[in-house]
């Protein structure tokens, strides 16, 4: 296995001095020539969304990678020589806040072009607004209705960079159903979040997808609100219905917690945890490390699930190289360096692209507006820092379908590779007392299309 060295930037201790750079992007940067000159206008990401409730593990970062990113693209001609801005606000977690937001960016004199969204929530409250509204979004969350309306089949005006968590865990199965060796009859016991995002991914197609991978899934699936604690019932209820995977659609403290159970009752060696790719994140390595299994390592090692984009460790990526040493450079601690301090950074290549299409085609800044960006998302092909592929197959679509199946393991103690133990771990004492391992992401498939297992998506099977 090739050598990781993850740890030498997850800490900010270790992070090297910000230093002189050069103002240019680096060549695999292959952006659209700009037509226009737009030198002294702005381009505006406007975005908002839960960052001080239970997302702010996962939407803190991605505020760090926004503001770097800009910063850095800014530094190097912004876009077509504009510069870029940032505008958001923070909704708590509070749909009522979500409404109070849109309602103010979608009234400005200068309506945006274009907004972002954090959370499925959002997306299914906002989808037939922003339709009505003519203004297009994204997000790195893919719930059915977010994206395809409450019947599942009217592709709205928001676009998701993940697959839909529905066509996720459909990898999952996939991937369990070919490795019957790795995972003798498994019966899958879904344990997650009320709401959107948590009860995104249990569906009709995703159970009868699933059978017919020669996966079982539980009929009866368990919910625990993001702040619970204890979910021992909830857990042994799967366990005592023969669940020997729990597959679970939460983010941050949820998937830990899950592990952190199963270790407790003892079940480590033989259930499973998997989740969606929120769980394969750092956040959930850090938030699980108080809790140990049986090898002396966090509950959360060996965890797998869905990584549709190339990770910190995958360092043959020059976009990957490009963020780590950014990141060291603005001495980004590691909590910091997750899943969306990476998307934000895709985030803002992928608006550097979008508006240079688009003032291209229209002539201006000023005449673009929803309906333009709208069909520069639908017809572009192109990888932002080639971290993913964005795509959306003229229209057709509403989340990118790329995904691989992958594991969270944790780095050993010279860093050249996972660790074996809890003896054989690159540990670092923390202020709070406890202690931090690093954890990394191994792939264990290539990139591959997920299941399209929308409502009539063409791999439900027929009968569904």
């Amino acid at each position: 296995m090739r050598k990781v060295f993850l740890a030498l930037l997850l800490l900010a201790a270790l992070a090297v001095p910000a230093f002189a750079q050069d103002e240019t992007l680096p060549d695999f940067i292959e952006h659209t020539a700009c037509e226009v000159d737009l030198t002294g206008e702005t381009v505006t990401v406007y975005h908002f969304g839960d960052i001080s409730g239970s997302y702010a593990f996962i939407t803190q970062p991605l505020l760090a990678g926004l503001s770097d990113a800009i910063a850095y693209y800014n530094a190097r001609g912004g876009v077509c020589g504009a510069t870029l801005a940032s505008d958001n606000r923070d909704t708590g977690g509070d749909l009522a806040q979500t409404q109070a937001h849109y309602d103010y960016y979608s009234t400005l004199e200068d309506e945006p072009d274009l907004i972002v969204l954090y959370a499925s929530g959002d997306a299914e409250l906002l989808s037939s607004q922003m339709a009505e509204d003519e203004i297009p979004g994204l997000i790195s969350a893919g719930s059915v209705a977010g994206l395809y309306g409450e019947d599942g089949a009217t592709p709205g005006w928001i676009y998701a960079s993940n697959p839909l968590y529905s066509d996720q865990i459909g990898s999952f199965c996939r991937y369990v159903g070919a490795n019957a060796d790795q995972f003798p009859d498994p019966v899958v016991g879904y344990i997650s979040w009320p709401g959107a995002f948590g009860e995104a991914a249990y569906t009709d197609e995703t159970v009868s997808y699933c059978a017919a991978q020669g996966v079982t899934v539980l009929e009866t699936p368990e919910y625990f609100p993001p702040t619970a604690t204890d979910i021992t019932t909830n857990v042994q209820n799967l366990v005592d219905a023969g669940a020997n995977i729990l597959y679970t659609n939460s983010l941050a403290s949820g998937p830990a917690l899950v592990a952190a159970t199963v270790a407790l009752l003892g079940l480590d060696d033989d259930v499973q945890v998997a989740g969606v790719n929120w769980a394969l994140d750092t956040s959930v390595g850090l938030l699980g490390r108080s809790s140990l299994g049986s090898d002396g390592l966090p509950a959360v090692n060996g965890l797998v699930g869905s990584l549709p984009f190339y990770w910190w460790t995958e360092t043959d990526q020059p976009g990957i190289g490009l963020i780590r040493e950014q990141a060291a450079a603005n001495e980004r601690a590691l909590s910091m360096q997750n899943i969306a301090y990476l998307l934000g950074w895709g985030l803002v290549d992928t608006y550097v692209e979008l508006y240079a299409v688009a003032v291209n085609e229209v002539g201006s800044l000023d005449a673009v507006d929803g309906a333009v960006m709208k069909g520069v998302i639908e017809n572009l092909s192109y990888s932002p820092l080639g971290l993913y592929s964005f795509d959306y197959n003229g229209g057709e679509t509403r989340a990118l379908p790329g995904n691989r199946i992958a594991r969270m393991l944790f780095l050993n103690a010279d860093g050249t590779g996972p660790a074996t133990s809890g003896e054989d771990a690159m540990t670092v004492p923390l202020a709070d007392g406890t202690t931090a391992y690093i954890p990394i992401l191994v792939p264990l498939t290539e990139f591959e299309p997920a299941p399209d297992l929308r409502p009539g998506g063409a791999d439900v099977p027929a009968g569904s």
